[in-house]
């Protein structure tokens, strides 16, 4: 892959997260590497670059790509031009195929911002094998879904005793506007839960299981968090799988791992308001002509703007417990749906590109693919990630 023509695609690049992902190479990415922007509408890449360009004279002569997820042919051209092809164009289970499988074929490592787990879980079964083959790395879930709670659970294990059973629970506070994107995502999601759950079956009698290892989650429950003075509930998110993914496939979380999702609210009726707004969703999303009204709720593409992206943030906190000790640790930033998850998926392509990774391959998780580059990237990019107390 070495000798390819560029080292980084960024495909979907004219999209309301692809022109954010845009701003953060433009802005952050060394003279050295070799990008290009990507998309279907040649105009519209032509007006990001130029915009890029006012900024950084340099990016004059941005390469473009016109590619589209209809062309299946322009997607093997482009994966065949670069070392690492980085997807904002979803939803992914309508639109991201064809790209992994020119991806994994071609032996081009692949990063997207998919939460679905459906996808996530199809991608596997179609093209992990081959992606092996070929050494290519498939690494979805690159944005608040999932590298907040992913890398977050693996640094709370960083903090604790290796070789020890090990117990770490996840506490998920937001402020901010939902992306497109994402809802669309769920929405289209909930509209086919029987598809995703035949395909997380099938995964789970294919995949194989840690050798003399145990992993798995904890025992679901409503519980009042007397330090945080919160209540906590489960919540039901492919990021809990993509964190169990990456304990199963590293040694270090220990011989018995359980990981617990939740998110936190500080009044009860909230939680149960909240659970019920998601329930009605779902019920509602099974009904194809009000799944369609509510898709237009928040296009895709579309977002809010820079002044009320600054006023959002995200907190993830943990508490892990292992060899008699316990810590606490969390994972905070910015606007989560749009300026930080764009800074994430940015900064994982140049992790792939520019640091020494590990060398796996297939689907892997962003923990398995680029874990301690990623720790050592996303502080340095404005995302703090800290212990708060030791015990």
């Amino acid at each position: 892959m070495n000798e390819r023509d560029l080292d980084i695609v960024l495909y979907g690049a004219t999209g309301f997260v692809g022109e954010l992902t845009a701003e953060y190479l433009a802005a952050n990415s060394p003279d050295s590497l070799r990008w290009a922007l990507a998309g279907r509408n040649p105009e519209k890449l032509t007006a990001l670059r130029s915009k890029l360009a006012k900024a950084n004279p340099a990016l004059a002569d941005l390469p473009l790509i016109a590619a589209d997820a209809a062309d299946a042919t322009s997607l093997e051209e482009m994966a065949r031009s670069t070392r690492i092809l980085i997807s904002t164009v979803g939803p992914y289970a309508l639109y991201g195929e064809p790209l992994v499988k020119a991806c994994a074929e071609n032996g081009t490592h692949y990063l997207d911002l998919t939460g679905e787990p459906g996808f996530v879980d199809e991608m596997y079964l179609k093209y992990d094998a081959t992606a092996k083959s070929t050494g290519a790395k498939l690494v979805h879930c690159c944005g608040f879904d999932s590298i907040p709670h992913d890398l977050g659970a693996y640094f709370t294990v960083l903090q604790l005793p290796e070789n020890v059973p090990i117990t770490v629970e996840s506490r998920v506070r937001a402020s901010g506007m939902i992306s497109g994107g994402t809802f669309y995502s769920a929405l289209n999601g909930m509209g086919h839960a029987k598809q995703t759950v035949d395909a997380v079956r099938e995964r789970l009698k294919r995949e194989p299981r840690p050798e003399g290892r145990k992993v798995g989650l904890v025992k679901p429950g409503l519980r009042r968090d007397k330090e945080m003075g919160m209540w906590t509930a489960p919540l039901p998110t492919i990021d809990q799988f993509i964190a169990t993914r990456s304990a199963s496939t590293i040694d270090r979380y220990g011989p018995d791992f359980k990981y617990g999702h939740n998110y936190a609210a500080k009044h009860l009726p909230t939680v149960f308001l909240g659970t019920a707004g998601v329930a009605s969703v779902f019920v509602m999303a099974q009904i194809p002509p009000i799944r369609k009204g509510l898709l237009k709720l928040i296009p895709p593409g579309s977002g809010p703007s820079a002044e009320k992206r600054a006023k959002s943030w995200f907190r993830v906190e943990f508490v892990g417990n292992g060899g008699g000790k316990t810590v606490r640790t969390a994972v905070s930033g910015g606007d989560a749906g749009y300026e930080e998850t764009s800074k994430m998926l940015a900064e994982s392509g140049l992790a792939l590109a520019l640091d020494v990774t590990p060398e796996r391959s297939g689907q892997l998780t962003p923990v398995a693919a680029m874990g301690d580059a990623l720790l050592e990237r996303l502080p340095k990019a404005g995302i703090k990630i800290e212990v708060v107390e030791r015990s």
